[in-house]
Protein backbone atom coordinates (compact mmCIF):
# COMPACT_ATOMS: atom_id res chain seq x y z
CA UNK A 1 0.00 0.00 0.00
CA UNK A 2 1.56 3.42 -0.53
CA UNK A 3 -0.10 6.70 0.18
CA UNK A 4 1.69 9.92 0.37
CA UNK A 5 2.49 10.80 3.53
CA UNK A 6 3.46 15.17 3.99
CA UNK A 7 6.28 14.43 6.55
CA UNK A 8 6.23 16.50 9.70
CA UNK A 9 8.80 19.68 9.99
CA UNK A 10 9.73 18.75 13.42
CA UNK A 11 10.30 15.58 12.90
CA UNK A 12 12.87 14.91 10.24
CA UNK A 13 15.14 11.47 11.86
CA UNK A 14 15.41 9.22 9.32
CA UNK A 15 14.85 6.51 11.99
CA UNK A 16 12.45 5.37 14.58
CA UNK A 17 12.57 6.71 18.09
CA UNK A 18 13.79 7.83 20.57
CA UNK A 19 10.68 8.06 23.48
CA UNK A 20 10.36 11.59 25.43
CA UNK A 21 9.88 10.93 29.16
CA UNK A 22 6.14 10.29 30.03
CA UNK A 23 6.42 12.42 33.19
CA UNK A 24 6.47 15.38 30.58
CA UNK A 25 2.67 14.53 29.67
CA UNK A 26 0.30 17.33 30.48
CA UNK A 27 -2.81 15.67 32.36
CA UNK A 28 -6.71 17.32 32.05
CA UNK A 29 -9.53 16.51 34.07
CA UNK A 30 -12.50 16.03 32.73
CA UNK A 31 -16.15 15.55 34.52
CA UNK A 32 -17.22 12.11 36.06
CA UNK A 33 -13.60 11.07 36.88
CA UNK A 34 -12.24 10.96 34.12
CA UNK A 35 -9.15 12.58 32.68
CA UNK A 36 -6.82 12.50 29.13
CA UNK A 37 -2.94 12.91 29.10
CA UNK A 38 -1.36 14.39 25.83
CA UNK A 39 2.38 14.81 24.87
CA UNK A 40 2.94 16.14 21.54
CA UNK A 41 5.97 14.61 19.90
CA UNK A 42 6.13 11.34 22.23
CA UNK A 43 7.79 9.30 19.55
CA UNK A 44 11.15 11.02 17.72
CA UNK A 45 11.02 9.35 13.99
CA UNK A 46 7.62 8.56 13.56
CA UNK A 47 6.94 9.62 9.61
CA UNK A 48 9.90 6.44 9.34
CA UNK A 49 7.54 4.35 11.60
CA UNK A 50 4.31 5.27 9.69
CA UNK A 51 6.35 4.74 6.50
CA UNK A 52 7.67 0.86 7.87
CA UNK A 53 3.66 -0.16 9.40
CA UNK A 54 1.98 1.30 6.00
CA UNK A 55 4.10 -1.17 3.97
CA UNK A 56 4.63 -4.11 6.15
CA UNK A 57 1.16 -4.78 8.24
CA UNK A 58 -1.27 -7.03 7.25
CA UNK A 59 -4.40 -4.47 7.04
CA UNK A 60 -7.30 -6.21 6.73
CA UNK A 61 -10.62 -4.32 5.67
CA UNK A 62 -13.66 -5.43 7.72
CA UNK A 63 -17.89 -5.12 6.97
CA UNK A 64 -20.10 -4.85 9.94
CA UNK A 65 -23.83 -5.15 10.27
CA UNK A 66 -25.26 -1.99 10.51
CA UNK A 67 -29.29 -2.56 11.07
CA UNK A 68 -30.55 -4.77 8.45
CA UNK A 69 -27.11 -4.29 5.73
CA UNK A 70 -23.48 -5.03 5.96
CA UNK A 71 -21.40 -1.94 5.32
CA UNK A 72 -18.18 -0.73 5.21
CA UNK A 73 -15.84 -0.33 8.00
CA UNK A 74 -13.98 3.05 7.40
CA UNK A 75 -10.91 2.90 7.84
CA UNK A 76 -8.22 -0.53 7.70
CA UNK A 77 -7.39 -2.42 10.66
CA UNK A 78 -4.26 -4.90 12.64
CA UNK A 79 -4.91 -6.29 15.97
CA UNK A 80 -1.29 -7.64 18.02
CA UNK A 81 -2.41 -9.88 21.45
CA UNK A 82 0.08 -9.96 24.04
CA UNK A 83 2.13 -12.96 22.53
CA UNK A 84 2.09 -11.86 19.38
CA UNK A 85 5.39 -10.54 17.57
CA UNK A 86 4.85 -6.79 17.13
CA UNK A 87 5.48 -5.29 13.68
CA UNK A 88 8.37 -3.04 14.95
CA UNK A 89 10.72 -2.95 17.55
CA UNK A 90 9.58 0.78 19.16
CA UNK A 91 6.13 -0.59 19.62
CA UNK A 92 7.45 -3.22 22.09
CA UNK A 93 9.84 -0.59 23.71
CA UNK A 94 6.79 2.03 23.72
CA UNK A 95 4.56 -0.62 25.39
CA UNK A 96 7.05 -1.25 28.10
CA UNK A 97 7.35 2.17 28.77
CA UNK A 98 3.93 2.73 29.16
CA UNK A 99 3.25 -0.05 31.60
CA UNK A 100 6.12 1.27 33.76
CA UNK A 101 5.19 4.92 34.14
CA UNK A 102 1.21 3.95 34.71
CA UNK A 103 1.96 0.82 36.67
CA UNK A 104 1.03 2.89 40.02
CA UNK A 105 -2.40 4.18 38.43
CA UNK A 106 -3.58 1.47 35.93
CA UNK A 107 -2.24 -1.50 38.45
CA UNK A 108 -1.74 -4.01 35.36
CA UNK A 109 0.75 -3.96 32.06
CA UNK A 110 -0.97 -2.96 28.68
CA UNK A 111 -0.92 -5.97 26.33
CA UNK A 112 -2.78 -5.71 23.22
CA UNK A 113 -2.14 -3.44 20.55
CA UNK A 114 -4.85 -2.36 17.73
CA UNK A 115 -3.94 -0.37 14.61
CA UNK A 116 -6.40 1.83 12.73
CA UNK A 117 -5.38 3.15 9.09
CA UNK A 118 -7.35 5.80 8.00
CA UNK A 119 -6.37 6.46 4.63
CA UNK A 120 -7.84 10.29 4.05
CA UNK A 121 -10.95 12.30 5.00
CA UNK A 122 -13.31 9.57 4.16
CA UNK A 123 -12.15 7.77 6.70
CA UNK A 124 -13.29 7.64 10.16
CA UNK A 125 -14.59 6.22 13.47
CA UNK A 126 -18.06 7.35 14.85
CA UNK A 127 -18.49 7.76 18.63
CA UNK A 128 -17.92 5.66 20.98
CA UNK A 129 -15.91 3.96 24.46
CA UNK A 130 -13.96 0.78 24.57
CA UNK A 131 -16.36 -0.84 26.50
CA UNK A 132 -16.19 -4.24 25.48
CA UNK A 133 -15.43 -6.07 28.03
CA UNK A 134 -14.09 -4.96 31.53
CA UNK A 135 -13.87 -1.00 30.17
CA UNK A 136 -17.97 -1.22 30.69
CA UNK A 137 -17.57 -1.54 34.38
CA UNK A 138 -14.25 -0.82 35.30
CA UNK A 139 -11.78 2.11 35.00
CA UNK A 140 -8.89 1.44 32.53
CA UNK A 141 -6.66 2.66 30.35
CA UNK A 142 -6.32 3.33 26.75
CA UNK A 143 -2.97 4.85 25.36
CA UNK A 144 -3.36 6.08 21.82
CA UNK A 145 0.24 7.23 19.61
CA UNK A 146 -0.76 8.93 16.59
CA UNK A 147 1.79 8.90 13.27
CA UNK A 148 1.37 10.51 9.88
CA UNK A 149 -0.62 13.40 8.95
CA UNK A 150 -2.93 15.12 12.40
CA UNK A 151 -6.07 14.65 12.38
CA UNK A 152 -8.76 16.10 15.31
CA UNK A 153 -9.62 13.03 17.87
CA UNK A 154 -12.54 14.71 19.33
CA UNK A 155 -14.26 13.51 23.34
CA UNK A 156 -17.62 14.20 24.44
CA UNK A 157 -19.70 12.86 27.40
CA UNK A 158 -21.25 10.12 26.91
CA UNK A 159 -24.98 11.21 26.07
CA UNK A 160 -23.73 14.15 24.62
CA UNK A 161 -22.49 17.37 25.46
CA UNK A 162 -19.88 19.92 24.77
CA UNK A 163 -16.98 18.18 23.20
CA UNK A 164 -13.10 18.41 23.36
CA UNK A 165 -11.02 18.69 19.78
CA UNK A 166 -7.64 17.38 19.94
CA UNK A 167 -5.28 17.25 16.46
CA UNK A 168 -3.18 14.15 17.10
CA UNK A 169 -0.38 13.30 14.74
CA UNK A 170 3.65 13.23 13.95
CA UNK A 171 4.37 10.84 17.41
CA UNK A 172 1.73 12.68 19.33
CA UNK A 173 0.58 10.42 22.39
CA UNK A 174 -2.79 10.57 24.10
CA UNK A 175 -3.77 8.35 27.13
CA UNK A 176 -7.64 8.53 28.27
CA UNK A 177 -7.99 7.18 31.76
CA UNK A 178 -9.82 6.88 34.95
CA UNK A 179 -13.87 7.04 33.86
CA UNK A 180 -13.13 8.36 30.21
CA UNK A 181 -14.52 4.74 28.68
CA UNK A 182 -17.10 4.58 31.00
CA UNK A 183 -18.03 8.26 30.77
CA UNK A 184 -16.86 9.59 27.27
CA UNK A 185 -16.98 8.89 23.95
CA UNK A 186 -14.59 10.01 21.77
CA UNK A 187 -14.69 10.19 17.92
CA UNK A 188 -11.88 10.65 14.46
CA UNK A 189 -14.49 12.53 12.52
CA UNK A 190 -14.88 12.35 8.75
CA UNK A 191 -13.71 15.53 6.92
CA UNK A 192 -14.19 17.29 3.57
CA UNK A 193 -10.77 18.91 3.86
CA UNK A 194 -7.85 17.25 2.06
CA UNK A 195 -5.97 15.23 4.76
CA UNK A 196 -3.18 13.14 5.02
CA UNK A 197 -2.95 9.59 6.27
CA UNK A 198 -2.63 8.96 9.72
CA UNK A 199 -2.03 5.58 12.21
CA UNK A 200 -3.18 5.22 15.46
CA UNK A 201 -1.75 2.56 17.33
CA UNK A 202 -4.07 1.87 20.22
CA UNK A 203 -1.79 0.24 23.67
CA UNK A 204 -4.57 -1.50 25.88
CA UNK A 205 -4.63 -3.77 29.31
CA UNK A 206 -6.06 -6.91 28.62
CA UNK A 207 -9.46 -7.46 27.98
CA UNK A 208 -10.56 -4.44 27.08
CA UNK A 209 -11.88 -3.87 23.15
Amino acid sequence: MVLQLQGSLFDTADDVGPLRPLDEARRTTLAHGAWIDLLPGWLGGSDALFEALAGTVPWRAERRQMYDSMVRVPRLLAHYGEDDELPHPVLAAARAALSAHYAEELGEPFGTLGLCFYRDGRDSVAWHGDRIGRGERENTMVAILSIGAPRPLMLRPRGGGTAIRRPVGHGDLMVMGGTCQRTWDHCVPKTSRPVGPRISIQFRPRGVA
